[in-house]
């Protein structure tokens, strides 16, 4: 069964990079899908305590595990000059099973603004640094929280998906939240 590490903001910090990389090898996905906000802090949030963004271009342009990423509302087009992953697109999508996996990071496309999906389909996202694991109007809203900057009380937390669940887990590896998919629906 495929397995997918999900990661969002880690914000240029340090200790969110090493997270990632504690993830990796316990986990072993098949590919990273990482969900924006990846170098700069942002003018909204604290500096990181680790905030090392050179050590997170080494980190992300080192990384052996295929990458799928996505544009957050803090990564602008210098930072894809130093990073050899593609991280430009606001939204990417593809199969799952028979489901869409719709990835963005959340500023553009959110809960409150979906884009065209039918019931069953999942959307992950980030941005809000607040994990959710939910299924709302049919479709699954799945955020992983953040590796570096948490908030409302939340862990820095990750996100782990397959084709039947999604499981958001804590910086000790913990399951902090999960939800099993439903069956898909049968079409029309």
């Amino acid at each position: 069964m495929r397995n997918y590490l999900v990661i969002s903001d880690i914000h240029g910090d340090k200790a969110g990079a090493d997270l990632i990389q504690e993830a990796i090898d316990l986990h072993q996905p098949e590919r990273i899908l990482l969900l924006g906000d990846v170098l700069y802090h942002g003018p909204r949030n604290d500096l990181p305590n680790q905030y090392d963004p050179k050590a997170v271009i080494a980190f992300i342009n080192s990384l052996k595990t295929p990458v799928t990423a996505v544009r957050g509302n803090c990564d602008a087009e210098v930072d894809q000059m130093v990073l050899n992953i593609p991280i430009t697109a606001d939204y990417n999508c593809f199969p799952l099973g028979s489901r869409t996996l719709f990835l963005t990071h959340g500023h553009v496309y959110s809960p409150e603004h979906l884009p065209v999906l039918k019931a069953g389909d999942l959307f992950l996202y980030g941005h809000t640094h607040i994990p959710s694991a939910l299924q709302a109007g049919g479709i699954y809203l799945l955020n992983p929280g953040s590796v570096s900057l948490p908030k409302e009380n939340h862990p820095r937390s990750y996100g782990l998906l397959t084709e039947t669940a999604f499981t958001v887990r804590d910086a000790a590896h913990h399951k902090y939240q999960s939800i099993v998919f439903e069956d898909a629906p049968a079409e029309l």
